[in-house]
């Protein structure tokens, strides 16, 4: 599964810093770049391919709702406004969501959520396997066999049931490939299998005999997911 690519356009820098910061978070979103006027966009777009607009709409030149009509059908949008008035006209331009400010991270996400399901990018054939190359062979690992992946500099530790592999390859390779409803970032050098999970103690997963930290950075949007699958 390829990463969301996604802008971020809003003219107050605060906005964007907040956007900036919640799109990190979420593993299947990429911020390839932010704007503070819609005239800029439409220039970006004219020369490369974004699959996702946060958009604001009160813009100086050009409003949100203008630049979401220029776009429409390139890309996604989902509106990022202060004010509710627009919420009809963003849905008839057939916006994915609209977000009202302040954003609440727990908001976001579901938008980006949403914003996954109808992305032509959702996994349509989930992956059981994949191949990574170890040493001087190609070794299939089954997904349902993966405890936890751990970043070693260049190499990563594929840590299964049976066996540990290692093999020179990147979390910035790997992590897309994985379904994201079963594989989640919990630390920059880790990620770990949901269903692997023996328990959780404050910031630290415990999966067999390993403690895996949880970091600042990624906690939101891993307890996030743990607490949508809580009873």
């Amino acid at each position: 599964m390829e990463n969301i690519k996604c802008l971020i356009v809003d003219d107050e820098p605060l906005a964007i810093e907040i956007l900036q910061a919640y799109v990190q978070k979420i593993p299947w979103l990429e911020c390839v770049g932010s704007f503070d006027t819609g005239i800029e966009v439409i220039g970006y777009l004219n020369e490369n391919k974004v699959d996702l607009l946060f958009l604001d709409i009160q813009m100086p030149d050009l409003t949100g709702i203008q630049l979401a009509e220029h776009v429409k059908g390139k890309c996604d949008i989902v509106f990022t406004t202060a004010y509710n008035e627009y919420a009809v006209e963003g849905f008839e331009l057939e916006a994915v969501d609209y977000l009202l400010k302040p954003i609440s991270f727990d908001r976001f996400f579901k938008a980006a959520q949403r914003v996954q399901k109808q992305s032509d990018k959702i996994e349509i054939e989930a992956i059981d396997y994949i191949f990574v190359k170890s040493e001087y062979k190609i070794k299939k690992i089954e997904l349902a066999d993966i405890l936890y992946i751990e970043g070693m500099k260049d190499y990563l530790r594929i840590v299964t049931k049976e066996e540990k592999v290692m093999t020179l390859q990147s979390f910035s390779k790997l992590v897309p490939v994985l379904p994201a409803a079963k594989f989640v970032r919990v630390h920059k050098s880790f990620v770990i299998a949901l269903d692997a999970i023996d328990s959780i103690e404050k910031s630290k997963i415990k999966i067999g005999d390993q403690l895996i930290p949880i970091s600042e950075s990624y906690r939101e949007s891993f307890f996030e997911i743990i607490q949508r699958k809580a009873v």
